[in-house]
């Protein structure tokens, strides 16, 4: 921001300069109309030319939208590209006045092969999901669908991967269930339960290149494996990703948390919503979440709709589900 001044004459009026036109069209992600969404979401005024915006409103709200573009100016001025969702969030985070901006964000960068664009958090609970994530043995990961769960865990454990903070990346899901019988799928265990591991699939193939991707799955360095098998193992140097955790039993959700062995970590995601277990049958996250609540190094970050990180009309359609079922 070059140059931010109050109009004396008109105080509620605050003109932003900035370096030249295209850098401040940048800020707004090339498109007038997410200017909309911040007079809408602020109370206040906006009119742009050449490289100046000119505030008008009250001076509370012109202080919230000045800390937009001064967000957002850091965040581009550090080399992050701002796209429409960044501008609706650095609006929405003035707007409840949070202490953690897209600058903060865009700080953290994970994984990413070469020609790949790092994985960095999109909202304030994603970024303390990762600062949890490094910092705790048992994340538990709950919210919503389209939130991030299973996408940033799966960037740490690349990360760490990567760092050789650990030797292997262990994903399950408990898709298949003890009792029934894997030899009637087709093909071998990784083919058998691969369609219920397609999100985690996603996500390597979204932040590896094809043949490095192949090629941790082939030595199994990254492990896929129905929950029912790991029984009686113990897991060190790993990372474990379980995945729909909603639909353990209370015996599974015990049994996959007493796996970690030394220096490993275990990323554990789901969605109490979603529950598709047999009625009757108690849901083991369900437990979890009341059993381990102040237990040292265990922490549970939760999301909310205003997290979904998909399509707009997912977190719409989240919320009027909520209101609904309430």
């Amino acid at each position: 921001m070059q140059n931010a001044r109050m109009n004396d004459d008109k105080p509620a009026e605050l003109k932003l300069d900035f370096d030249t036109p295209q850098f401040l069209h940048g800020l707004f992600a090339y498109d007038t109309k997410n200017l909309a969404y911040l007079e809408n979401a602020l109370g206040v005024k906006t009119v742009t030319r050449d490289g100046w915006v000119l505030l008008s409103g009250g001076p509370e709200a012109i202080v919230r939208a000045r800390r937009v573009f001064a967000d957002l100016e850091s965040a581009q001025r550090a080399g992050g590209r701002i796209e429409a969702r960044d501008f609706r969030l650095a609006v929405d985070i003035a707007a409840r006045e949070g202490e953690i901006g897209i600058t903060h964000l865009t700080e953290v960068k994970l994984v990413g092969s070469r020609g790949r664009k790092p994985v960095i958090p999109r909202t304030p609970a994603q970024l303390e999901y990762v600062r949890a994530i490094e910092d705790h043995d048992v994340i538990f990961g709950l919210g919503p669908a389209g939130t991030g769960k299973t996408y940033l865990a799966m960037a740490m454990a690349l990360t760490m991967l990567k760092r050789r903070m650990v030797q292997r990346i262990v994903l399950t899901r408990p898709a298949v269930e003890a009792g029934e019988a894997l030899g009637f799928l087709p093909g071998d265990l990784r083919e058998k339960v691969a369609p219920y591991l397609r999100p985690l699939y996603d996500a390597i193939h979204d932040m590896l290149d094809p043949e490095e991707g192949q090629r941790y799955l082939d030595e199994g360095t990254i492990e896929i494996a129905p929950l029912a098998f790991m029984r009686g193992r113990t897991l060190a140097r790993s990372f474990v990703i379980l995945d729909e955790a909603q639909n353990t039993t209370r015996e599974q959700m015990f049994m996959a948390l007493t796996r970690l062995g030394d220096d490993s970590k275990m990323v554990v995601t789901g969605d109490g919503s979603q529950v598709d277990l047999k009625p009757g049958v108690r849901s083991g996250l369900y437990e979890a979440e009341h059993a381990l609540q102040g237990v040292e190094g265990i922490a549970f970050q939760r999301f909310s709709p205003a997290d979904i990180i998909r399509h707009p009309v997912v977190g719409r359609i989240v919320e009027a589900y909520e209101r609904h079922r309430a």
